[in-house]
């Protein structure tokens, strides 16, 4: 006799299961403890065989008989109920672990155990935040040009043209790394290349006639703020680093003895170790920073804290009160100087320059040319640098 709703909720639990037939091989089981599941029992081989459907009232009586039915169509072309729910359940499986979420976290913990600096991570985390409420959940191999288009659409839309470049650029990251692993076969990002506005290109500025650049060395070198501000400012001049790596460079990686400061890849940003020749006047500073900083493990330390480094708008805003505008002069703005001076002097290979200032390319047998062919000339500009600038 089939069932009813009604009689399914005034079934009682007892000391022993019982069964409730609806009919097809449909049955509900009662268990001592009170809960309600759905069985469907059926003949597969020759052998006696049971599905499980799930229990009431999650699984309703009207799913229950669909499910039944659904289980019957399968008998008549010969399939196990039991072994598809089985393969349907690991197809949702290997589903869930193909979404854009899913592998845009794998490629987020691979970058982790790479090493890449927290910064990036961050900054990666942060982007792909902004398009997972669109297509997080979505199959991989399902999502379109188009869907991608919607979330870098709205961030252009707020004026921000270079956050939907790099946001494209992340999301075709995702999509390599899935090829890479087979999980997808094409990158639809690489259709939208062309369908954002391109960003206006800003240049950092900085002088780059040594005229203009004698005065700001002047203008450091009277600068009556912050000591160890000053011997920041020298180095950036001496030495050219990007800021950040001035900023929070340790005492480890600076072997005064030797006059090499080594900057590890987790700081650099072609994601690789760095060494820079120290000239003697850089050593003879780093020396005089040492006997104020005393045991800490940062060179320049937050005024506040020895656990944080120089905050990344000290440099900058002392070459505002030195009286050089943002149009003028600026902290990475060093590197611009000493590239257009030293290549303008004539003395220097261009690619030796190019090493020093970390921008050496991806090929290999390049980059080792460049660190074996180039380290004694290095050496020698930074001291001919050094001897322009004191």
């Amino acid at each position: 006799m089939a069932l009813t709703d009604l009689q399914i909720k005034a079934f009682r639990p007892s000391d022993r299961p019982f069964k409730h037939s609806d009919g097809g091989g449909l049955h509900l089981l009662v268990s001592p403890k009170g809960s309600k599941l759905w069985r469907v029992s059926y003949r597969f081989g020759g052998k006696q065989k049971l599905l499980a459907l799930g229990a009431y009232p999650t699984v309703s009586l009207a799913d229950a008989r669909a499910r039944r039915d659904e289980a019957k169509t399968l008998l008549k072309r010969n399939i196990d109920p039991s072994e598809q729910s089985k393969l349907d359940r690991i197809a949702a499986t290997a589903s869930r672990a193909t979404t854009f979420d899913a592998i845009a976290d794998e490629l987020l913990s691979k970058s982790e155990r790479e090493g890449k600096a927290e910064a990036t991570l961050t900054k990666k985390r942060w982007l792909l935040n902004l398009v997972r409420p669109h297509i997080g959940g979505r199959p991989i191999t399902e999502i379109t040009a188009s869907e991608i288009l919607v979330p870098l659409r709205r961030v252009e839309g707020q004026g921000n043209y270079e956050t939907a470049r790099r946001l494209r650029a992340v999301v075709g990251q995702v999509f390599r790394y899935a090829i890479a692993t087979a999980r997808a076969e094409n990158d639809p990002t690489y259709g939208l290349r062309g369908a954002l506005t391109a960003p206006t290109v800003t240049h950092r500025a900085a002088f780059t006639d040594w005229k203009s650049f004698a005065n700001v060395i002047r203008a450091i070198d009277e600068y009556v703020g912050a000591t160890d501000t000053r011997a920041a400012l020298k180095l950036l001049a001496l030495l050219y680093p990007r800021p950040g790596e001035l900023r929070q460079a340790e005492w480890p990686e600076l072997d005064l003895t030797k006059g090499v400061w080594t900057i590890p890849a987790t700081r650099t940003k072609m994601r690789r170790e760095h060494r820079k020749p120290l000239p003697q006047a850089a050593v003879a500073i780093l020396e005089d920073v040492r006997t104020r900083s005393g045991a800490g493990r940062l060179v320049f330390p937050a005024i506040h804290t020895t656990l944080r480094p120089m905050s990344e708008n000290t440099l900058n805003a002392a070459l505002r009160r030195m009286g050089f505008t943002k149009d003028e002069m600026t902290s990475h703005g060093f590197r611009a100087t000493a590239s257009s001076l030293l290549n303008e002097s004539g003395l220097w290979h261009s690619d030796a320059i190019e090493a020093e200032l970390g921008h050496v390319g991806a090929d290999e047998v390049r980059r080792a040319y460049h660190r074996a062919a180039y380290w004694d000339e290095r050496v020698r500009m930074a001291e001919w640098w050094a001897s322009r600038l004191i």
